[in-house]
């Protein structure tokens, strides 16, 4: 076989191969939503009827098919009011540890907060991706 055939049969057979794996990895991906982070939010510990720490979450919402992302990050100041205003009126404390809270119990309240704010189904999930505590040191449940 000539040096020139065997070139162009391996450069076919690499561009083939190439376009079956790209195939393969567009079809296995994930369909995920769009997402909207909301960060450095500062929630109130409250223990024994006193304000003992504060917890600095991150909290990503997927939103929902119909929502606009540019629309919703326009509102992202009204999340974070709602969160905060939720978190002083009922604590997301957990019994015990004054380094973290009850993610649950966040992200509950962040998809009653996106139902209202922007509509029924613009939220379908909320995650905690981070809690940073204020004090670490001295506290209950601290390292």
């Amino acid at each position: 076989m000539r040096r020139r055939d065997l070139i162009a049969v391996g450069t076919v057979a690499l561009a083939g191969a190439a376009a079956t794996s790209a195939l393969a990895s567009e079809s296995a991906a994930p369909a995920e939503g769009v997402t909207l982070n909301i960060s450095g939010v500062g929630l109130p510990v409250i223990a024994d009827g006193r304000l003992r720490n504060y917890v600095f979450v991150t909290v990503k919402l997927t939103l929902g098919p119909g929502a606009d992302a540019t629309a919703m990050r326009g509102k992202d100041p009204f999340f974070r009011d709602a969160l905060v205003r939720t978190a002083h009126r009922a604590p997301f404390t957990v019994p015990g540890d004054w380094t973290s809270l009850n993610e649950n119990a966040i992200n509950a309240a962040m998809v009653a907060i996106a139902n209202v704010v922007s509509g029924p189904g613009s939220v379908v999930k909320s995650e905690v991706l981070m809690q940073t505590p204020r004090r670490r040191t001295g506290v209950p449940g601290g390292a």
